[in-house]
C-alpha cells in the first residue's frame, strides 16, 4: 500500500519525495523523547548543574563579544533550547563560546549590534543548507593540529581581550594586542587595583577548584562572592549593567541591504565556525559516553535552527560548547532534557534575579575568562603534536599565528592547505615500485574461522591520515557481537598525529564496549608517534602488542579458550 507523498514499493521516488525525505531525516523523532523519559531526575540534576558554569560564561562572553552580558544570556537559553531539540547529540549543550566571541568583535566594530544579527541570521540558513547537503560528513576531515592551533591562537586572543577589563582600563579599537598593551601603560600610570584582585581572585578560585574538585561548579559562588565584596567596600569598579528581566519578544534585525554583499564572508565565517566546533564537541561527547553517536547532518541542522532563533531574539551567534558538555556527560546526562533544563533555568536567572546580576564586576568575568582560556589549552596535547612530526608542528604552529595575526577563516585554510601538502609528501615519500614475494602472511582463512568465534582483524593498508583515519573508525566503530579485535598495522606506510589519534580514538571506543583490542605488526618508526600520542595507553594490557599477526591470533584463541570471564590473559 502506498500513502500521499510516498512512492511505489521498487519505483525511483520523485524529486519533492526524496527532498521531503532528507528534511524528514533531520526533524526530532519520537525516539528523543523516549530517551528523556529514561532518566529525568539525573538529567534535570546535570542540567542545573550545568546552568551554574553556564551563567558566568555567558555573562562574559555576551560583554567580550560587543553585544552586551545580556545578549550572551539570551544566546544561552534561546539557542541553548533549539538545538538541545534539533541537534543531532543527546548530550550537546549549546550557547556563546570563546571562538566565536573571536570572530564577533570585528564584526560589532564594522557593522554594528544589527549586523552582527543578521550575520547570525544568514550563517543559521548556512548551517541549515550545509545539514540539507549532507555536509556534516566533510567537517571530520579537519585535522587535529589545525583545531588545537586555532584553539591555542583563539585562547590568546580571549587573554588578551579581556586585560583591560582585568585591569581597570578602557579598552581601545583596533587589535587586540594593542589594546591590551594601551591598558597596561594604562595601568602602570594610574594602578587600578581593586579590578586586578577581584580578577586573580575569580581566576584562582576556579582554577584550584579545577585542580582539587573538578566536579564542583565553583565559577558562579566565586562571582558572587566579588560582587559581594565589591558592593561592601564600596569598590569603584565597572560593572556589567542593566540586564533585561524578561526574555526579548522575538523579531527580524533589520537587514542593511546596501552591506549586504559585505556580510556574507562574515556569514560563512561564523556558520563555518559555528559547524567546526558543535560537531568537535559532539565527538568529545560521544567519547566520554558509552553508545552515543550523534548525527553529523542533524547536529548541522539544530546548530542553524539556534542561530536564527538567537538572532531573532537579539542574541549572539551561538555554537556547541565544549567546556559546559563535557559538565553535562560528567555529571550523568544522559538524553536532551539535560540540556532544556539548563536553558530554563537560565530563564529563571533572568525572571527573578537580573537586579542582582547586572551588579558583577566586569574586572570579575574577566576573571572566568582568563581561568576559561587556561582551561582551553591543553598543554599535553600541544606538546604531544608538536614531539610528533615535523608537519604537525608546522601545521599547529601555523594555524595558531595565522588566528593571532588575522582571523579563524585565514587560519583553518592555511592549516588544510599545509596539511595537504605535508599528507601528499608523505605519500610521495612512501610510494615504491618493487617486485614482491607472494603473500603467505595474508591470514584470511584464520581470521574467517575467527570470525566464527567472535575475533575480528583488521588489515589498515597506506597511509593513516586525518580524511582516511576518519572512514577508519567509522568502519571499526561498527563491529559488533565480537569479543576481541586485532588490527594489524604492518602496512600501514605513513601517518599523521590525527591518523594516531583517531587509531587511539579508536582503542579507547572499542574497549570501552568491553572488546579487547590487539595490535599487530607495527612498524619501528611509527612506534615514536603512537607512544607520543598515547595510542598504547589505551589498550587494556600493556602486553597486548605482537609483532605479527599469528601471534596475535595465537593470544586471541588462548583467550576464547578461557572461561568467558572476558579478561585477557598478560
Amino acid at each position: 500500500m502506498t500513502g500521499p507523498g510516498t512512492a511505489p514499493a521498487g519505483a525511483t521516488p520523485s524529486w519533492p519525495q526524496a527532498a521531503w525525505a532528507g528534511v524528514r531525516a533531520l526533524l526530532p523523532t519520537a525516539h528523543d523523547y523516549v530517551v528523556m523519559r529514561r532518566n529525568p531526575k539525573r538529567d534535570v540534576i546535570a542540567g542545573i548543574t550545568v546552568a551554574f558554569v553556564a551563567l558566568p560564561l555567558a555573562l562574559a562572553f555576551g560583554a567580550a563579544s560587543g553585544l552586551g552580558a545580556g545578549a550572551g544570556l539570551v544566546t544561552a537559553i534561546v539557542a541553548g533550547i533549539v538545538a538541545a531539540i534539533f541537534g543531532g547529540s543527546n548530550l550537546q549543550v549549546s550557547g556563546p563560546t570563546g571562538a566565536m566571541t573571536v570572530v564577533l568583535l570585528p564584526i560589532v566594530a564594522q557593522f554594528g549590534i544589527s549586523g552582527v544579527l543578521v550575520i547570525g541570521l544568514f550563517a543559521g540558513i548556512i548551517l541549515i543548507g550545509l545539514a540539507l547537503a549532507g555536509a556534516g560528513r566533510f567537517m571530520q576531515y579537519v585535522p587535529l593540529p589545525v583545531v588545537e592551533g586555532f584553539t591555542l591562537g583563539i585562547a590568546v586572543i580571549i587573554g588578551l581581550q579581556q586585560v583591560p577589563a582585568a585591569l581597570g582600563q578602557p579598552a581601545s579599537e583596533g587589535k587586540v594586542a594593542v589594546s591590551a598593551w594601551h591598558a597596561l601603560t594604562g595601568f602602570i600610570a594610574a594602578p587600578d587595583w581593586p579590578s586586578i584582585a577581584l580578577a586573580l581572585f575569580v581566576a584562582a578560585a576556579i582554577l584550584l577548584a579545577v585542580r582539587f574538585r573538578p566536579g564542583l561548579p565553583v565559577s558562579l559562588p566565586a562571582l558572587i562572592v566579588a560582587t559581594i565584596a565589591s558592593t561592601a567596600l564600596g569598590l569603584s569598579v565597572a560593572t556589567i549593567g542593566t540586564l533585561p528581566s524578561t526574555l526579548p519578544l522575538p523579531s527580524v534585525p533589520p537587514i542593511p541591504w546596501t552591506h549586504l554583499s559585505a556580510l556574507v564572508v562574515p556569514a560563512f565565517a561564523v556558520a563555518a565556525l559555528a559547524a567546526l566546533e558543535s560537531l568537535l564537541s559532539a565527538t568529545v561527547a560521544d567519547g566520554m559516553s558509552v553508545g552515543e553517536r550523534h548525527d553529523s547532518n542533524r547536529e548541522l541542522f539544530g546548530q542553524g535552527m539556534a542561530n536564527i532563533a538567537a538572532s531573532l531574539f537579539g542574541g549572539v551567534p551561538a555554537t556547541a560548547a565544549i567546556a559546559r558538555t563535557a559538565v553535562n556527560v560528567r555529571t550523568g546526562a544522559s538524553s536532551r532534557l539535560a540540556a532544556i533544563t539548563q536553558s530554563l533555568a537560565l530563564l529563571v536567572v533572568v525572571l527573578a534575579a537580573a537586579q542582582w546580576v547586572a551588579y558583577i564586576p566586569m574586572a570579575a568575568l574577566a576573571g572566568v575568562l582568563f581561568a576559561t582560556v587556561v582551561q582551553m589549552v591543553e598543554v599535553s596535547n600541544l606538546r604531544s603534536l608538536l614531539r610528533a612530526t615535523r608537519g604537525d608542528a608546522v601545521v599547529l604552529v601555523a594555524t595558531a599565528l595565522a588566528t593571532i595575526v588575522f582571523d579563524l577563516v585565514v587560519a583553518v585554510t592555511v592549516g588544510l592547505v599545509l596539511a595537504g601538502l605535508y599528507a601528499l609528501n608523505q605519500m610521495s615519500k612512501s610510494a615504491r615500485v618493487a617486485e614482491l614475494p607472494l603473500d603467505t602472511t595474508d591470514h584470511s582463512e584464520a581470521e574467517q574461522a575467527l570470525l566464527d568465534q567472535h575475533v575480528v582483524a583488521f588489515r589498515l593498508d597506506g597511509p593513516l591520515f586525518f580524511g582516511a583515519a576518519h572512514r577508519f573508525l567509522l568502519e571499526v566503530a561498527e563491529v559488533s557481537d565480537v569479543r576481541v579485535v586485532i588490527l594489524r598495522l604492518s602496512r600501514i606506510n605513513a601517518i599523521d598525529a590525527t591518523g594516531a589519534t583517531v587509531l587511539g580514538d579508536t582503542v579507547k571506543t572499542l574497549e570501552g564496549r568491553g572488546i579487547t583490542v590487539l595490535l599487530s605488526g607495527i612498524k619501528s618508526e611509527h612506534e615514536g608517534i603512537f607512544e607520543t600520542l598515547g595510542v598504547y595507553g589505551e589498550l587494556a594490557h600493556a602486553g597486548h602488542v605482537f609483532a605479527t599477526t599469528p601471534e596475535a591470533i595465537a593470544h586471541a584463541k588462548r583467550h576464547l579458550e578461557r572461561d568467558g570471564a572476558g579478561t585477557m590473559a598478560p
